[in-house]
């Protein structure tokens, strides 16, 4: 009897040495590699946007999406720093510049963190409404707020799979809808980005499940056109980079 309980024992804790195994890898790789890009914090708590988008969500979304881009990138710099070495912007608009072995890495890595850290910066747990140059904007090139949220969403709604809906800007403040698939970004056209809206499952999955249209037209309450106002100011004067 002394000998069986001996081996239980010894057999329990072998199993529970091995049950903490899968909590250790994963631990070690959520760590971001370290390195000259980063994730900036969000402006705001990860409950600020609920009920519109969940606190889970914003906990995932930014901590461990986000997150592997930035890790990815920093493991692709070790041996390519020239990724690091220039604004974001022009890098992706010279992807074809860049050695073959690593372009796709750096498009979908770094298009990838450069739409999130737009993403994050663009929405606030206010909402509201456009005012000022960006609304009159608006009105002039999109027609009006009413129509430009509806073909938003419907442009969101018709990205097959995974992708992105934005609005870029130009110099003159010209303003014009497009979509884009993965983590491509109008930057790699050259183009800068006034604000944009993830349509991959998994900014919204938790809360919404398969309903892409009911996230599209809810993430309107969670816009904040303050920011917007600024980053338009931004792409006016020459200074918006992300």
């Amino acid at each position: 009897m002394s000998m069986t309980r001996r081996r239980l024992v010894a057999l329990t804790a072998g199993l529970a040495a091995t049950a903490l195994v899968p909590r250790m890898v994963f631990a070690q790789a959520q760590a971001p590699a370290a390195g000259p890009f980063r994730r900036d914090p969000l402006p705001y708590p990860v409950d600020a946007l609920e009920p519109h988008i969940d606190a889970k969500t914003m906990e995932i979304h930014p901590g461990r999406h986000h997150e592997a881009y930035v890790s990815n990138l920093n493991t692709i710099a070790k041996d390519n720093p020239q990724i690091a070495q220039k604004p974001v912007p022009e890098v992706l608009a010279k992807l074809n510049e860049l050695p073959e072995a690593i372009r796709t890495m750096v498009r979908n890595n770094l298009g990838g963190h450069a739409n999130h850290t737009m993403f994050w910066q663009i929405m606030g747990p206010h909402g509201g409404k456009p005012s000022g140059d960006v609304a009159a904007a608006i009105d002039r090139d999109l027609g009006g707020l009413e129509k430009f949220q509806n073909d938003f969403n419907a442009a969101g709604g018709r990205v097959f799979g995974a992708g992105w809906v934005f609005v870029t800007v130009d110099r003159g403040g010209k303003l014009a809808l497009e979509t884009k698939p993965n983590q491509d970004t109008p930057l790699m056209d050259g183009k800068r980005v006034l604000l944009g809206n993830d349509v991959w499952e998994h900014a919204y999955y938790l809360n919404y499940q398969n309903r892409r249209a009911d996230y599209l037209k809810a993430w309107w309450n969670v816009v904040n056109w303050n920011k917007v106002g600024e980053r338009y100011a931004a792409a006016k004067a020459g200074t918006l980079q992300v």
